[in-house]
């Protein structure tokens, strides 16, 4: 997705925060204790990321969890998130090659019905005979990455029908995908919507979505591509490498 240069800024203003507290009082123990200090919180955050198995910072996940609190504050029933449904608007989204011009409009496409068995389930591992029907869709397309609000607000959710869609009752599961074109733009979003079971539709062989990139899609704990994550992913070893190094300075000062 769309890059966003946060790491060397928030990188210069640790730095910056490290000599201001050179210049204090016992200025070596305060930077010393500190720098453990955030370094014993740096590793405490990536291990409790790693115990709970989840990716929370996958956009495909943030437009299910704004979708479905749409949802519920107009009434609407609570959907189960299915993994498999959401590789399958991932799919959904592939058969698209790119082409933006085709969302929408009046020379909007879609991909057949028929490769949701064909092709799209044989590429996630879904078992074909737990397909379950597919009871609404919302696709958008945009040239710039924007945020899984934004694009539940202002992409997917665009007049009286796709409101129809949203609050349909019919809908049971959900499925969210986002994914850009070779890893860029255009981005793609896209929500697939189903009246099937939690356990018996768009089951996954050996309980795992088959991972295809680019793209992230919901429910898939997965640590996804999207350069959002990149960036956070990269912030918090960038900044304790820092302080494992200024610590070191001081230890070997002492």
């Amino acid at each position: 997705m769309e890059e966003f240069n946060s790491t060397p800024s928030l990188s210069f203003f640790f730095l910056s925060f490290l000599l201001i507290l050179s210049k204090m009082a016992m200025h070596k123990w305060i930077l010393l204790g500190f720098c453990i200090f955030f370094v014993s919180a740096g590793a405490t955050t990536l291990q409790v990321q790693g115990k709970a198995g989840k990716i929370t910072n996958n956009p495909a996940d943030q437009l299910v969890a704004t979708l479905t609190g749409n949802r519920t504050a107009h009434g609407s029933s609570n959907l189960y998130s299915n993994p498999g449904l959401a590789c399958l608007a991932l799919q959904y989204i592939k058969a698209y090659q790119g082409d933006c011009g085709a969302v929408g409009g009046p020379n909007a496409k879609k991909p057949a019905d028929s490769e949701f068995a064909e092709t799209f389930a044989p590429n996630c591992g879904v078992e074909t005979k737990t397909l379950t029907p597919i009871t609404g869709r919302l696709l958008g397309c945009e040239t710039k990455y924007v945020s899984p609000s934004e694009a539940f607000s202002s992409i997917l959710i665009h007049d009286s029908r796709s409101l129809d869609i949203l609050y349909s009752k019919n809908h049971t599961e959900v499925g969210a995908a986002v994914s850009g074109s070779d890893g860029g733009s255009p981005y793609f979003w896209c929500v697939l919507f189903s009246n099937g079971t939690s356990k018996n539709s768009f089951v996954l062989e050996g309980g795992e979505a088959k991972i295809s990139r680019p793209g992230c899609f919901s429910g898939a704990n997965d640590d996804c591509s999207d350069a959002n994550h990149n960036a956070l992913s990269l912030q918090i070893p960038l900044l304790w490498s820092i302080a494992v190094g200024v610590m070191a300075v001081l230890l070997s000062s002492l």
